[in-house]
């Protein structure tokens, strides 16, 4: 089982970042934290702080990629990732328009994955050691009508991870790729519709935590859902089709 203990993770000022940065505030550990609301995020420091860590909270956008390449270089300065959270994401653009729309979302959650990860490897790699975990979502493991662009952004940083693990795990960097379901977030507290089994961010930070530390390759959950939609993407696509054609959109 692996300790963490420089741990760097984006998207922290809220939702599952936020869950994830303070159940890793311990009195060992140095959280790298970034986010784009400065009040939220500091916020989460502080109470990191009051349970024993060390904290460098940075206001920040993951789609700046001269930006998040130097900071990371000045959080391994402080202090060396062992462990790098690419969790920052939306679920849809604001700008009008699929196009706009789409292109804004891949921006932030596939972008903001590389702009994450490629600095951050270049730590691990002259250490031979470290954990990368990526984000995705269920709805990155089957195309989803209702939501375009947050499908396809998923799908491509889940894909990603998991090449990635093969290629660096023969240097010691372990790379898990989080796939979860719906947890409660400023981003489900959008949607319109029921969502199954909802999470809180608490939960799902816990299960998050117990695969990274076994350097889990693929940390999927509900379980039920991630069943359910292996299941349904091995069924012919005309019968997808009319399935999916119900669902209410998004971007």
């Amino acid at each position: 089982m692996k300790k963490f203990i420089g741990i760097l993770i984006t998207g922290a000022s809220s939702g599952v970042g936020e869950a994830l940065a303070l159940h890793y505030a311990t009195q060992d550990a140095t959280l790298f934290l970034s986010g784009r609301n400065k009040e939220r995020l500091d916020a989460v420091a502080e109470q990191c702080r009051t349970r024993g860590a060390v904290v460098f909270p940075e206001v920040l956008d993951v789609t700046n990629e001269t930006g998040m390449a130097d900071w990371i270089r000045q959080c391994e300065d402080h202090h060396p990732l062992d462990l790098v959270i690419a969790n920052a994401g939306i679920s849809g653009g604001t700008s009008g328009g699929l196009d706009a729309a789409t292109r804004e979302v891949f921006a932030a959650n596939i972008d903001g994955v590389l702009n994450t990860v490629h600095p951050a490897l270049t730590g691990m790699r002259a250490r031979k050691s470290g954990q990368i975990a990526i984000v995705s979502s269920l709805a990155g493991l089957i195309g989803m009508p209702s939501a375009p662009g947050y499908s396809a952004s998923k799908a491509a940083v889940r894909a990603y991870g998991e090449a990635l693990r093969g290629r660096y795990g023969k240097e010691g960097i372990g790379v898990s790729v989080i796939v979860p379901g719906f947890i409660t977030s400023g981003i489900t507290a959008q949607n319109r519709f029921p969502m199954p089994f909802l999470m809180s961010a608490k939960k799902a930070a816990g299960i998050i935590a117990k695969g990274l530390a076994r350097n889990k390759a693929r940390i999927a959950f509900p379980w039920q859902m991630y069943g359910l939609l292996l299941m349904i993407s091995a069924l012919p696509m005309w019968l997808i089709d009319r399935l999916f054609s119900r669902l209410p959109d998004k971007t």
